[in-house]
């Protein structure tokens, strides 16, 4: 799946720019133009890293970027800051509030583009990889492939892109209304439910051999992938609803 980045930007050529050459690049891309909007637009959907104009209208990108780290699901969110401040105390204080990078104006896209992909791969080192292995789960993206401890496991497309999702951020949890996003699309006319029984199907396919439950239900808030215990006998604790 393409990574998902959100451009917030409100000079319309330089966001043009960048949404252009970055969708050519392979990632899938969303537009802010105020720091409000940015905000709500992530809150719809949760990006996998966030392109963030300093100076922005309504609310600055500091304080977009200070809010984000206030808030358990966006505290550790890939963020870049793009600003024409140059001096090294503006440069801290973007650092300070959380930045993973500091961009400076005027830059080139090349630069932007590499920069991107240098924070997505320390927070999701498995963007370049054509095996994704989680614990005993290992997925030859290349063959369509999923294996729990040598087993072969088969899934369905939709089974496989879920797992495939889920262990790209393991431990991470999603929404219902986050994986629908991210697995089926965000404009596939999809409900909610629909994804907590794709959920129940992985889980079966994945626990046929025997083993853990990798799938952990969070109530209230969604899935995540957790790693297996290290006693083989410790099962872990769901918290979640009957649903998953």
């Amino acid at each position: 799946m393409k990574p998902y980045i959100l451009v917030v930007e409100d000079e319309p050529p330089i966001q043009d720019l960048l949404s252009y050459n970055l969708e050519s690049s392979g990632f899938e891309v969303a537009q802010a133009f105020d720091g409000e909007e940015a905000l709500v637009a992530i809150a719809e959907r949760l990006p996998d890293l966030v392109l963030l104009d300093w100076m922005l209208p309504h609310l600055s990108g500091i304080e977009v970027c200070r809010r984000l780290r206030r808030r358990p699901p966006t505290h550790r969110l890939p963020i870049i800051i793009l600003t024409a401040r140059t001096e090294e105390p503006d440069r801290l204080r973007g650092l300070d509030t959380g930045a993973d990078d500091f961009i400076v104006k005027p830059f080139s896209v090349a630069e932007v583009i590499a920069r991107t992909r240098a924070v997505l791969r320390r927070v999701r080192p498995a963007i370049d990889e054509p095996e994704l292995e989680v614990g005993e789960l290992k997925i030859d993206l290349g063959a369509h492939r999923v294996f729990r401890a040598g087993r072969e496991v088969h899934l369905s497309p939709t089974e496989f892109r879920l797992l495939r999702h889920l262990m790209e951020h393991p431990g991470r949890v999603f929404s219902r209304a986050a994986l629908l996003d991210a697995v089926w699309g965000i404009n596939q006319e999809v409900e909610l439910r629909t994804v907590d029984a794709t959920v129940r199907r992985l889980r079966r396919a994945l626990n046929a051999g025997g083993g853990a439950d990798l799938l952990r239900t969070v109530r209230a808030e969604g899935y995540a992938l957790q790693r297996p215990p290290q006693d083989a006998d410790a099962r872990p604790v769901d918290v979640g609803d009957a649903a998953g």
